[in-house]
């Protein structure tokens, strides 16, 4: 956690806070105004359900998620807005306002106070925050150490290492540290990319990866299959079941002879849109990790014989691969390198372009078909979280 002292002639981090609040307060009335109605309407609408009942601390915490994070259709935020129409923001402000737009939404265990801060762990990154209210220490009145917050931090710039809750924050005693990480857990399971704000969770995420890639490959006998899915499912399961009792095997005595839970039950069942295909594509890849591909034994059959392409469902199945941002480059690739002396025809013939060659082409076209994918460092299928929240989940406070 970096120190939060300001520099030599800089502005003190009590003012920094104290202009953080008004900027905030013109902020979310910039945000309520008529302008914003049709988007911000209806997510609250939404929230409300048919009963149309949402209490006060819901209300704030959509609203805060509008302002600093909602795309509107220009791909812009309310923060963007509200900074490109006051030409009269310092530059300070400017900065300190343009850094809220990187939010870190969490739950996160109470470590300590730190004079009129709180210092938190966030329990699915692993990182802890010194974090400030804008309304000053009350705003933390009623936590203690040991307890959790559900809120959302944003970064006092340009302070190094303080931070601001922005937004409703739901408080929850250390009695309920079971509970909380669960929802941790469930947090890191759907939104990785939580996880991977600690630089050393995407190494460790790697390793991981690696070590599961390896196991996955000497289990199955290879890291691409293609499978019936009820086949491919069964498989699955005995794979995650295999992985699991190496790790009870691998726990001490007292912890081995403990039940392991879940173990007989199934821990994955494709959705329908693949349990429906005729076969699915199972790859293993070092960079992309474990992926499943609807109807991938037709394309690999395509790539196989290219006078396939001239087949409507076999065209019909190739574009679906290009054009859907579900499906990485990565099938494309592989069926591209395992018949290289194919793959020119099958474009040739698909795209209708007699002079396409893929070694000199076909880059150029994945990256403009799936422009998503080539916009971000790739980052490692397996999230590792941190022994805080591991112990929290066995139940060992």
């Amino acid at each position: 956690m970096a120190d939060a002292a300001q520099g030599a002639g800089g502005p003190s981090l009590s003012d920094l806070i104290e202009r953080s609040a008004e900027l905030k307060g013109e902020l979310v009335a910039f945000a309520q105004s008529a302008r914003f109605d049709r988007w911000l309407t209806p997510l609250l609408l939404e929230a409300a359900g048919p009963a149309r009942q949402l209490d006060e601390g819901e209300a704030i915490r959509i609203t805060d998620h509008f302002i600093l994070r909602y795309r509107l259709p220009d791909g812009s935020t309310v923060v963007d807005r509200f900074v490109a129409g006051r030409k009269d923001l310092a530059v300070a402000d400017r900065e300190m306002l343009l850094g809220w737009r990187d939010p870190v939404e969490g739950i996160f265990e109470i470590q300590r106070d730190d004079g009129d801060a709180v210092v938190l762990l966030d329990l699915v990154s692993d990182l802890a925050y010194r974090t400030y209210s804008n309304i000053g220490r009350a705003a933390f009145r009623g936590v203690s150490k040991g307890g959790f917050l559900h809120t959302c931090l944003v970064p006092v710039q340009p302070a190094r290492g303080a931070w601001l809750v922005s937004g409703a924050m739901a408080y929850y005693p250390r009695s309920s540290a079971t509970d909380v990480a669960q929802a941790a857990l469930a947090l890191a399971t759907s939104q990785p990319e939580l996880v991977f704000r600690n630089p050393r969770k995407i190494e460790q995420g790697w390793q991981r990866m690696r070590e599961d890639r390896a196991a996955f490959v000497e289990f199955c006998g290879g890291d691409e299959l293609v499978l019936p899915p009820a086949e491919a499912e069964g498989l699955l399961n005995d794979y995650y079941r295999h992985r699991q009792e190496a790790t009870v095997a691998a726990q001490p005595g007292r912890a081995r002879r403990r039940r392991f839970p879940g173990l007989d039950l199934p821990f994955f069942t494709f959705p329908r849109e693949l349990a429906d295909s005729d076969t699915i594509g199972v790859i293993y890849d070092q960079v992309d990790g474990l992926n499943f591909y609807a109807d991938y034994g037709m394309l690999r059959d395509l790539f196989a014989d290219p006078a396939r392409t001239g087949r409507r469902r076999h065209q019909d199945l190739l574009r679906t691969y290009l054009r859907e941002e579900s499906i990485a480059p990565l099938p494309i690739r592989r069926l591209a390198a395992a018949h290289p002396e194919r793959a020119d025809e099958v474009f040739r013939k698909l795209l209708r372009k007699p002079g396409f060659i893929w070694s000199e082409h076909g880059e150029a076209l994945l990256r403009r078909r799936k422009p998503w994918y080539y916009e971000s460092e790739p980052r490692p299928g397996v999230s590792v979280v941190g022994d805080r929240l591991s112990r929290l989940a066995a139940g060992c406070r």
